[in-house]
């Protein structure tokens, strides 16, 4: 290896796994994990929760991340989906809010829905998206098979990837997002819903 081929390879950014094991003996580095994915994270929980939530709870996300970043195994998978793994516990924490979220979602026309946020562009595309009947769906269906389809949905995971996320088997996932697709069309008169990401597999 030549000195400017070393050069090179010295500058390259650390991947995502290896800030974190970094982080283990220099725990400042995991302000690289928080920088690189705390955007799309507070997305994910402002389109489940609304925007009021969103802040404490994606900061709560990195906070749990922190501590347990011992515990991650990069040979399990990625990081973005550990991440949104906790994050998905922790709007668990908050189903009431998120049922509310849903409803109250499912009773405002799309124009009329303004963030005082950096999240208000998002969540106008995501109230367009959901109209009053899906928003509706989406709050009557049961908490496991609402993760997994949101996590397809708006976190665009694969379904092993969301297995990751929610420490489930590869099949349960496909089980429940086939039962929430199949509650979602029979709520919107057989329209298969646009805001669903099919996995091609």
């Amino acid at each position: 290896m030549d000195v400017s081929h070393a050069a090179n390879a010295a500058a390259a950014p650390l991947g995502d796994a290896a800030v974190i094991a970094e982080s283990w003996h220099e725990p400042e580095l995991f302000a690289e994990i928080f920088h690189r994915h705390f955007a799309e994270i507070h997305r994910y929980v402002t389109r489940r929760l609304g925007p009021d939530a969103a802040d404490d709870i994606a900061a709560e996300t990195f906070l749990a991340a922190f501590r347990r970043r011992y515990r991650f195994d990069p040979e399990r998978g990625a990081v973005r989906p550990w991440l949104y793994g906790i994050a998905t516990n922790l709007i668990g924490l908050h189903r009431r809010a998120e049922k509310r979220f849903y409803r109250a979602l499912a009773r405002t026309p799309a124009d009329d829905v303004t963030y005082d946020h950096d999240e208000r562009v998002a969540a106008r595309v995501t109230a367009g998206r959901v109209g009053a009947e899906l928003a509706e769906a989406l709050a009557g269906l049961s908490a496991g098979d609402r993760d997994v389809l949101l996590l397809v949905a708006l976190a665009d995971l694969t379904y092993e990837q969301v297995a990751q996320a929610l420490g489930l088997k590869y099949g349960t996932v496909a089980s429940r997002l086939n039962r929430a697709r199949r509650k979602l069309r029979e709520a919107l008169g057989g329209v298969d819903p646009t805001l669903i990401n099919e996995e091609s597999s």
